[in-house]
């Protein structure tokens, strides 16, 4: 094989390509990335039996032909080559030497032959969404994805197609994260869980444009995302996802009017009283006149009044101020509401439209 490249094209086509490569694996040809160059076309692939992504990179082919290469270490060379032209050319013995202006690097490869090759899936009707929304709506709910393979559920995100909505949701036993988008044309309803690892390699390889347009197609196993010249392949979670309707109650007692950025700043300011392996909760001290925040801990105290506009009873409430503070750093409104029911039951941040619904579960604070 023998092609070329413009650095630049080839380092962000290799960027991509990694957010699939294995970490933690026993089979080092998963450690890989495969380069294949044939019908005038140059991809580059990774797979790590979950994730797969396959990527078209801009160049020249001399001679066709293909080469399994460890990732991490041809990208950290193409990284530190100069800005120029870069030469690949491989022989029988998979070795590839990789050329740029004065430097020479030999590089031992692997048979792509090897290569766990992606699942072929049918394409049926795609769901189209912008790149702008899609990463958006990532943004606004991949924080209360759990880390914590013991729920598999709970470790990916609910895509729910119903005609021209698009409903994304994810939870961690502590917090749920709900948005809502209208689509431009009505598809039949789906159903599915994305894994939340997908999503977080997706959103960083997304541009965010608006007017750029990311293909999903789902089968029973598999989602594949479709975009630029870009093609991602993921498994998808099995099991049916939890019923949150039911948690989604109106028969609140305190609804708040408050500012998100001076509430944001407030508890940001809270927080640095707060050791990670601290459990100290703030206090929400919600009155007729203002709010009261409160915090205690080992190693100091706070107090803070702000303004709000509130309708209903007085309430005091604790909360994990990380939860609140991750909720609001996505919500782009000036003004939120939050609507309480008892100082043991979740709060609510949500918009009239309910295009985003934020539920935090309270701390018990005496106890604290």
């Amino acid at each position: 094989m023998q092609i070329t490249f413009q650095k630049l094209d080839l380092l962000n086509s290799v960027n991509i390509a990694l957010r699939a490569v294995s970490s933690k694996t026993t089979l080092p040809i998963l450690e890989c990335i495969v380069m294949q160059a044939n019908n005038d076309t140059i991809k580059i692939i990774s797979n790590d039996q979950e994730l797969g992504i396959e990527t078209i990179v801009k160049g020249n082919i001399i001679e066709p032909g293909s080469i399994a290469i460890d990732a991490k270490l041809f990208y950290e060379i193409i990284r530190k080559l100069p800005d120029s032209e870069i030469r690949i050319n491989t022989n029988e013995s998979f070795m590839a030497t990789i050329q740029c202006e004065k430097s020479k690097f030999n590089l031992m490869g692997k048979s792509s032959k090897d290569f766990p090759v992606l699942p072929e899936i049918e394409l049926g009707k795609s769901v189209n969404i912008s790149e702008y929304a899609l990463k958006e709506i990532i943004r606004q709910t991949i924080f209360s994805v759990s880390d914590n393979d013991a729920n598999k559920l709970m470790t990916g995100e609910l895509f729910e197609v119903e005609g021209n909505i698009l409903k994304v949701v994810s939870l961690d036993g502590h917090r749920i994260s709900m948005r809502k988008i209208q689509l431009h044309e009505a598809y039949e309803n789906i159903r599915v869980i994305v894994p939340g690892k997908t999503l977080n390699e997706i959103s960083k390889i997304l541009s965010g444009e608006m007017d750029q347009i990311v293909q999903m197609f789902v089968t029973d196993k598999h989602i594949l995302f479709k975009f630029d010249q870009t093609t991602v392949l993921s498994r998808l979670i099995e099991g049916e996802y939890y019923k949150i309707e039911r948690m989604l109650s109106d028969n609140y007692i305190t609804k708040v009017k408050i500012n998100n950025k001076e509430f944001l700043n407030c508890m940001d300011r809270a927080s640095l009283l707060i050791r990670d392996s601290d459990k100290t909760p703030i206090v929400l001290n919600f009155l007729d006149d203002g709010m009261e925040l409160k915090i205690t801990s080992s190693i100091g105290s706070m107090k803070e009044d702000l303004d709000i506009n509130k309708e209903g009873k007085d309430m005091m409430i604790g909360f994990n101020p990380k939860f609140l503070m991750d909720a609001l750093r996505v919500i782009d409104d000036e003004q939120v509401d939050m609507y309480l029911f008892n100082p043991k039951a979740p709060c609510f941040i949500k918009d009239k439209e309910e295009s985003y619904i934020y539920l935090i579960l309270p701390i018990n604070f005496n106890a604290v």
